[in-house]
């Protein structure tokens, strides 16, 4: 049986990169202000990084998967080059009101769906006792909901009342950190202490 290991759970677009409407064009992709730190954060402390995204620009006819994956791998070498490394990659094409037929149904990838969550955690041995997810929307930690999975909600992309509520800790195993260096630096402390403890 494989060691299950740490894994943190990363959403792509207003978490990883800023966020600009169906991105696509590596001209557009610019890193969060802190995100390499973050993230090196995190690799230091054990954790697997896996990125989770919504695509539906694919589905909308906006730009093709072959154009996801030119920028996806280009993000992945600009992370490389950088010390990071990426353990994989997953993606949602579809969305119910799509405009490309082929892609258009109410699929169980996209999130708040957590068929990519399940899939990454068999594929790569996640173990969600001691797993993170980080993402803008409340939709990036709906593994939190099912599992021990702890997540946090990062930055300004979700609705203000959420964003209190989280802060206020109403929302059960998700807290709130105003970046991916905030999230990592709060987990690099809580794994430091339980590892001393």
């Amino acid at each position: 049986m494989k060691a299950l290991k740490k894994t943190v759970f990363l959403d792509r677009d207003g978490t990883i990169n800023v966020e600009k409407n169906y991105l696509y064009k590596i001209e557009d992709f610019e890193f969060l202000p802190g995100v390499i730190e973050g993230l090196k954060i995190l690799q230091k402390e054990g954790f697997q990084l896996i990125i989770i995204t919504n695509q539906s620009g694919i589905a909308r006819g906006y730009y093709t998967e072959k154009q996801y994956h030119l920028l996806n791998e280009w993000m992945l070498n600009e992370l490389a080059n950088r010390g990071v490394h990426i353990t994989a990659t997953y993606y949602c094409p579809h969305h119910p009101d799509a405009k490309l037929e082929e892609f258009r149904m109410n699929c169980s990838c996209r999130k708040p769906k957590t068929e990519l969550f399940e899939r990454a955690i068999q594929e790569f041995s996640a173990d969600v006792n001691n797993s993170f997810a980080i993402g803008d929307k409340m939709r990036d930690c709906a593994i939190c909901e099912k599992t021990a999975c702890k997540g946090f909600l990062v930055g300004k992309g979700e609705d203000e009342k959420i964003i209190e509520a989280v802060k206020k800790g109403r929302i059960s195993n998700v807290s709130y950190a105003k970046s991916v260096l905030e999230a990592a630096k709060k987990i690099a402390y809580v794994h430091k202490n339980e590892i001393m403890n």
